[in-house]
């Protein structure tokens, strides 16, 4: 039987990713189970002084429960309409409306949204010798470093050295459960289309002015394409510490900063498929940050960025709408994983959403790994909750779903590698493309959409109701959105 360069060996192929359930009545999950009942319990106090009161409450209750057990985009229809009328609500207040105004100090140039709270800290690292751009939450007084990437690529790498950064990383993962000052992690992919520009500033530095003339030409040929044929790959991972928690917390700022260099210094990406190229300076994290407001600086030389204040990385007007994020002469869509395939899947399933396309493109994996007694501890509820479903549906129907099964099947897996010492994490996927114009925003979700399609497999979902804290979960600049807090 022949192969083909996109079959992987099975060896390479992962599952075990579950959506975490709780159990309750029906479809609906366990805290809304107890909501309705103790909503039910309260009419009938209340119906055997007002029977007529039951004409309206119960109906009412009813319809709570059923918008409750009823699917939309992924979240329940009760969730969904919620969220619409607090957005709207939102909206109406200005809340999703952002100018950049000039206001007292500490709150000139704030960025917009979930950004608004943090601030840039340029620190000397000792280690490297060089500087350090640091984000200080002045809200949760967490720091935030970026480590900048230089991905390799694996698609041609024997089967033992990709087998090999798969377990490494799982290593890297290990340590950070292990460690109270870790809150999570964050891994952006950015693919910024037209790098051609930059590429040819630098050729033409390079170019040796006595060069043959048919070595000039091509050279000048090949620059001149490249603009329409190339994109530019900017990879990070964002390291979220807490220098509080420790035995002797930080007395000050300075300290601080030195307890998170220590931390993030302890995690040794070597062996996991990537080089760590350096970390990003404060110059490089206002690259990034505004270059994501604004793509068409991107290639920008880095003087371009060196005096820009912290709020001037950010857009200087941006409106947060219903299922996109408007900044300056630009326009976002992100979308939010919704589900992961139930079958085993290929190393390489994110390559069709990493393939450079018209538009800019960022793709974040955020991760918070549990401490290995609080996810064990997950894992028994859910092995519960897994299998209370599924004998709740035999007692109804005379038998369980086999998805319910399977689900039951899945969980214990999950459990069973846990108790070998696998991690337990909470992860998500954060996907955003930015158009240029507004006329250009359906071309961009249709590129999304097909990206997502060619995975086969993963579903994602347009973050509804909050399109700018998405768009800032690709962002270096201190938010995650599976740190509560």
């Amino acid at each position: 039987m022949s192969t083909t360069a996109h079959e992987v060996p099975q060896t390479l192929t992962v599952d075990g990713f579950r959506t975490r359930r709780s159990f309750g009545f029906g479809n609906l999950s366990k805290s809304t189970s107890i909501i309705i009942a103790v909503m039910l319990a309260a009419e009938g106090i209340i119906g055997v002084q007002l029977p007529l009161s039951l004409l309206v409450t119960v109906p009412l209750t009813l319809a709570v429960a059923g918008l409750a057990a009823t699917r939309r985009h992924g979240m329940s229809a009760l969730s969904y309409y919620v969220a619409k009328v607090s957005w709207a609500r939102a909206r109406r207040d200005g809340v999703t409306t952002f100018r950049r105004l000039l206001l007292p100090y500490p709150y000139a140039l704030d960025l917009p949204g979930v950004g608004a709270a943090s601030t840039l800290i340029k620190v000397g690292d000792p280690v490297s010798g060089t500087t350090v751009g640091i984000v200080h939450g002045r809200g949760n007084d967490l720091m935030s470093l970026t480590t900048l990437l230089a991905p390799g690529g694996s698609l041609m790498a024997p089967t033992s050295a990709v087998r090999g950064a798969v377990r490494t990383w799982g290593d890297v993962l290990a340590g950070m459960s292990t460690d109270e000052q870790i809150k999570g992690a964050s891994v952006t992919i950015q693919i910024t289309p037209g790098a051609g520009e930059a590429l040819a500033d630098d050729v033409r530095k390079r170019t040796d002015p006595g060069a043959p003339k048919l070595a000039k030409d091509t050279i000048r040929e090949l620059v001149g394409t490249t603009p329409h044929a190339t994109a530019s790959v900017a990879a990070w991972m964002t390291v979220t510490v807490d220098p509080n928690a420790t035995s002797t917390p930080p007395a000050d700022l300075a300290e601080k900063v030195g307890e998170t260099l220590r931390v993030v210094d302890g995690i040794d990406l070597s062996g996991t498929g990537t080089d760590v190229h350096r970390r990003a300076t404060d110059v490089d994290v206002r690259r990034l940050v505004r270059s994501a407001y604004d793509p068409s600086v991107f290639h920008e030389s880095e003087a371009k960025f060196a005096d820009l204040s912290w709020g001037e990385c950010g857009p200087v007007a941006a409106d947060d709408a219903w299922d996109h994020f408007a900044h300056d002469a630009a326009i976002s869509v992100s979308c939010v994983l919704q589900e992961m395939p139930r079958r085993a899947i290929p190393y390489s399933i994110l390559l069709p959403l990493l393939s450079p396309g018209r538009f800019q493109r960022r793709i974040t994996l955020s991760y918070r790994v549990l401490d290995p007694e609080h996810g064990e501890a997950v894992l028994e509820r859910e092995i519960s909750n897994a299998e209370n479903r599924a004998d709740a549906t035999a007692q109804v129907k005379g038998r369980a779903k086999f998805s319910q099964k399977a689900d039951y099947d899945r969980a214990q897996k999950a459990a069973a590698a846990a108790a070998q010492g696998a991690q337990v994490v909470d992860w998500t996927l954060t996907a955003t493309i930015t158009a240029p114009r507004p006329e250009d925003l359906p071309a961009a979700r249709q590129e999304l959409n097909r990206a997502v399609k060619a995975t086969r497999g993963i579903q994602l979902r347009p973050a509804y109701g909050a399109q700018g804290p998405a768009f800032a979960a690709g962002l270096p600049v201190g938010y995650n959105p599976l740190i509560k807090g």
